[in-house]
């Protein structure tokens, strides 16, 4: 074991020895002119970007938007050019030592991939169902702008104030999509439409008697700030300027253009429609999922998973004595009431109490898993009011890395129905622990890797990673009730069938109602659960299969390191090399692997 460490150290971490011999100096000094470059940029470019410095939990543009208009775009190009051509002529690639080969080889195809990619930066949808400036605006001030004192108010009321120019730059964006045939289907309007007006409803904007989403949090930061009087008043004043003269005309005009563009939009939904769509959504899935596996290739592969997965959820209709078919068991897991709770606050808490403890419980478990843990704090949380009518089931903000912010685990109880207690567990390890908490959080924390690496990320890595540790506690001996194993599977089945649904939509040109109607045939899931998946793959195309690939190669590298090592292979060890080299490409990952096997072996 101390052998195993001690070479696994060495190997990814450590300092670059000759491996019975001093350090060569001349690796040291190469190496470290590359980390210092990557520190450079990367901080040259959190220094480009407010909100990105409020994610960090940095104050130095605490009042200011990020610039989101076509000259910052060519910018970024420029500077992505540039700082490649420097790599590429300054940086002696055979003298560095093998994490910042890695990093290097990983910013070169970061670079590569920008550069190629620029001709597709519109082929997007900036407003959507799901998320978008109109609903992150609101989101960020809530969740992230944070108020230590009165400065951190004006910051809060500056950016209020320059609400205006945000979405005046959302909307030369949205127009600039449309004059290339980039405009999203007619599904999309009625719900982008909602949600905006939903943030210009209640107190300052009407006399509805509540208080709006971001007057209420406004005021209520501001009361818990240790301030005078007056000072209060004051801040309070200017905010509620700031809202009705600056923010309520902004989301009035962003309404007015998506009412009439509505009026344009078409019912074709997938990304073939786009000019070179083809070309396009080849490359997403090539980004997406880190690997050069064909739209045909995933799409068999999700059929594939769902027929196995299937076989898996017979057995348990056996377990729990279900008499009829698989098609009828899940309409009696769809519909009985006994999986549910209520539909009230009361049953809605209920949901947050028991994710808490299924999250305590395994942290507790930790020990059994890894060598190394987050040090973040992590905390569950319903979506708030005016998005969860249109937000996705759960998700996972990452927590500030200066310890100011935790680890958020948002579960959405807008209706409890579509929320089943059999999906609680897996929920909750998956965003949770030992899911994008542990990774996530982790990851933030390393040492001897550039920020670049801890904070960027791969969504074949980050979501396999998830969707791996759904699979785990049952490996644990975990989901002892039937029902809960069942729920797992079911949320496995549903990665698998993005597999098939995503590729369809984008490559097969199936319709909305096609995709929706394999939801409804294969999976246990609720109508409004099938219609808003394929709604997400249409406006996020490639993104969903990241889980389901990402999985099953993190399976396949397990397994072959358990093979190769016999009685060797320690699993906390192994979960060590998947998560303290940051997020990767899952081609790099497995060439990781491979060395941490030929370093145990000796």
């Amino acid at each position: 074991m101390v052998k195993r460490n001690f070479l696994f150290g060495w190997l990814f971490f450590g300092a670059p020895l000759l491996l019975f011999g001093e350090l060569d100096p001349r690796v040291v000094a190469e190496s470290k002119k590359a980390n210092d470059f990557f520190e450079r940029v990367y901080n040259e470019k959190v220094d480009r970007y407010p909100e990105w410095q409020t994610y960090l939990g940095i104050k130095k543009d605490y009042g200011e938007w990020d610039d989101g208009s076509e000259e910052m775009e060519l910018r970024e190009l420029a500077i992505t050019k540039e700082n490649m051509e420097w790599l590429q002529s300054s940086i002696d690639y055979d003298l560095l030592d093998e994490q910042t080969k890695i990093s290097y080889r990983l910013a070169i195809q970061n670079a590569k991939d920008a550069i190629a990619n620029f001709k597709y930066r519109r082929y997007n949808y900036p407003v959507n169902q799901m998320f978008g400036r109109h609903t992150g605006v609101p989101s960020f001030l809530i969740n992230m702008h944070l108020m230590a004192d009165g400065d951190d108010a004006e910051a809060y009321v500056s950016r209020l104030e320059g609400v205006d120019r945000v979405f005046e730059q959302l909307i030369e964006n949205l127009d600039l999509r449309e004059q290339i045939g980039v405009i999203p289907p007619k599904f999309v309007y009625p719900r982008a439409i909602e949600s905006s007006r939903n943030i210009i409803t209640g107190a300052p904007f009407d006399d509805s008697g509540e208080d709006s989403a971001l007057w209420g949090d406004f005021r209520e930061k501001l009361q818990a700030l240790d301030l005078a009087e007056p000072r209060k008043v004051q801040l309070q004043n200017q905010a509620r300027t700031a809202l009705l003269e600056v923010v309520k005309p902004a989301y009035e005009r962003l309404i007015d253009f998506l009412e009439a563009q509505e009026k344009r939009a078409t019912t074709d939904d997938g990304v073939w429609k786009f000019q070179d769509g083809d070309a396009f959504y080849d490359e997403a899935l090539r980004l997406t999922t880190t690997t050069e596996l064909s739209p045909e290739e995933i799409h068999q592969v999700g059929l594939s998973e769902v027929a196995r997965i299937h076989e898996e959820m017979r057995g348990i209709m056996k377990k729990v004595g279900f008499e009829g078919d698989l098609k009828a068991f899940f309409e009696f897991m769809r519909t009985n009431p006994q999986f549910y709770y209520p539909n009230t606050d009361e049953g809605k808490q209920a949901y947050l109490d028991r994710a808490v403890a299924v999250i305590d419980d395994m942290r507790d478990r930790l020990d059994t898993l890894f060598l190394t843990k987050p040090k973040a704090e992590l905390i569950v949380k319903r979506v708030e009011a005016f998005r969860e009518k249109s937000a996705g089931t759960a998700f996972y903000q990452r927590p500030a890395p200066d310890g100011s912010r935790p680890g958020i685990y948002y579960a959405n109880l807008y209706d409890t129905a579509n929320m089943p207690k059999y999906k609680l567990e897996a929920l909750a390890y998956h965003e949770g622990i030992p899911g994008h908490h542990m990774q996530l959080a982790l990851a933030q924390q390393l040492e001897g890797i550039p920020k670049f690496r801890k904070l960027g990320g791969y969504t074949a890595y980050i979501e396999g990673w998830g969707l791996y540790c759904e699979l785990i506690p049952k490996e644990m001996g975990l989901y002892e009730d039937p029902y809960s194993d069942f729920g797992r599977l079911s949320m496995e089945l549903w990665r698998a069938c993005r597999l098939v649904v995503d590729t369809g939509i984008h490559s097969k040109r199936w319709t909305r109602e096609q995709g929706i109607a394999y939801y409804r045939d294969n999976t246990p899931d609720t109508e409004r659960d099938c219609i808003r998946m394929v709604e997400r793959h249409i406006v996020m195309a490639s993104q969903a299969t990241a889980y389901k690939v990402g999985m099953l190669k993190i399976l396949e590298l397990r397994e072959k390191a358990k093979t190769a090592l016999g009685d060797q292979f320690d699993i906390r060890v192994f979960h060590d090399v998947i998560l303290k080299g940051g997020p990767l490409p899952l081609t790099v990952l497995e060439q990781m692997v491979d060395e941490y096997i030929e370093a145990v072996k000796g």
